[in-house]
């Protein structure tokens, strides 16, 4: 339930409790006023005058005084019974007018209150929703409560800011210095493996250490795409989804062909915007991700399309069974499936936190399930360029 609501609800609470007060006190004052009296019901005596003339007096406890009296009495209960009747329905209706016009008073009004919060609400998810922290709400107004809250979410979303910023510059800054020495120990392994009079331990050493070398070269290429999809969209261009898809596929066929796996693709149009470099990194990762995790002879399934004002990417492929409670794990980072985390020739660990990142940066929404056969179905819907034109 809404603030407005519950505000319109409240004045036509308040309302409704205030004239049905009214009403009721109206009705025991009405009630007390119509009650039987002695003294104007039951007189002395009757004096009988008609058109002026006077006919006679009628004493009390004299016959046709009781009968006089009896008609009275009579004519009094129907007046008294018709008049609250009239009071309880006029004061319902009364009560019901004022409490539904309370209601709709309340709701113009409490519009009208919340406007400003509306406007702060409004801004505050373009903030969210555009992933640059930079932005503030910058509400200006008298110094109320809403403009307390509006300088303390500008508060957080800078401190929030800083903090992604000096994260990201952490990883991207101890990427690059670690990618240095690595590119030098790969260097001088190979020269030792290469040598002449290098002996047989020697070179199953120096290969052991250059796969292990090569795990931390994609580790780090694998932050630094992190940190890069993390990053706003800001300066998006037209493509094609499909072309992305298939220059990808391209490239991935020699390691398909080498493990054994078939790949199959049914590439239709798919227009979008975006950082086409962040989102061809995203369909290696998956495509890699369905050849690596997969087994001889078996398959991947790559498929664009365009539907209503989303673009479609669908990555499946053969596998071992993969159980649905283990779905959301595979995006978090360093996190893999069945536990595998000592064969380096299956990736860090980070792709499929690389996938999400960079969906997200361009608006867009992963979701994966299993296959029954094994394996995994993984589709990624993005806004469609004329969706946003």
């Amino acid at each position: 339930m809404s603030i407005r609501l519950r505000f319109a609800l409240a004045c036509a609470g308040v309302i409704f409790v205030l004239s049905a007060l009214a009403v009721t006190v109206l009705y025991l004052v009405v009630q007390q006023s119509l009650a039987y009296r002695t003294g104007l019901v039951t007189p002395d005596y009757i004096d009988v005058q008609h058109a002026g003339r006077f006919y006679g007096r009628l004493p009390r406890y004299d016959e046709s005084y009781e009968i006089v009296r009896d008609r009275v009495l009579h004519v009094l209960s129907v007046y008294q019974r018709d008049v609250l009747a009239n009071v309880r329905l006029m004061g319902a209706l009364t009560v019901a007018a004022v409490t539904a016009a309370a209601f709709g008073l309340g709701w113009r009004a409490a519009g009208w209150v919340l406007r400003p919060l509306t406007a702060v609400t409004m801004t505050a998810r373009r903030v969210a929703q555009s992933h640059d922290l930079a932005k503030r709400i910058g509400h200006e107004g008298p110094a109320d409560e809403l403009k307390e809250l509006a300088d303390l979410v500008d508060t957080m979303l800078g401190r929030l800011a800083r903090s992604f910023d000096g994260q990201r510059r952490f990883v991207a800054n101890a990427s690059h210095e670690l990618r240095t020495p690595l590119t030098i120990n790969r260097t001088l392994v190979d020269v030792a493996v290469r040598r002449p009079d290098a002996t047989d331990d020697v070179k199953r050493l120096g290969e052991s250490l250059l796969l292990v070398n090569a795990r931390h070269e994609r580790l780090i290429d694998g932050l630094l795409a992190l940190t890069e999809g993390e990053q706003a969209v800001l300066d998006r261009q037209p493509f094609d989804l499909s072309d992305v898809a298939e220059h990808v596929l391209d490239q991935a066929a020699v390691e398909a062909a080498e493990r054994e796996v078939t790949i199959h693709r049914l590439l239709d149009a798919a227009p979008t915007t975006g950082e086409a470099v962040l989102v061809e990194r995203l369909v290696q990762n998956l495509v890699e991700n369905a050849v690596r995790h997969n087994h001889s002879k078996g398959e991947v399934w790559v498929t664009t399309r365009h539907r209503g004002e989303r673009v479609e990417l669908v990555v499946a492929n053969t596998g071992l069974q993969v159980p649905p409670y283990e779905i959301e794990t595979i995006f978090q980072p360093f996190r893999r499936l069945h536990g595998d985390r000592l064969r380096s020739d299956r990736g860090s660990g980070l792709g499929l936190s690389i996938v999400r990142v960079i969906t997200e940066a361009h608006q867009g929404t992963v979701t994966a399930r299993p296959r029954e056969e094994g394996g995994l179905t993984i589709t990624i819907e993005l806004p469609a360029s004329d969706a946003r034109d």
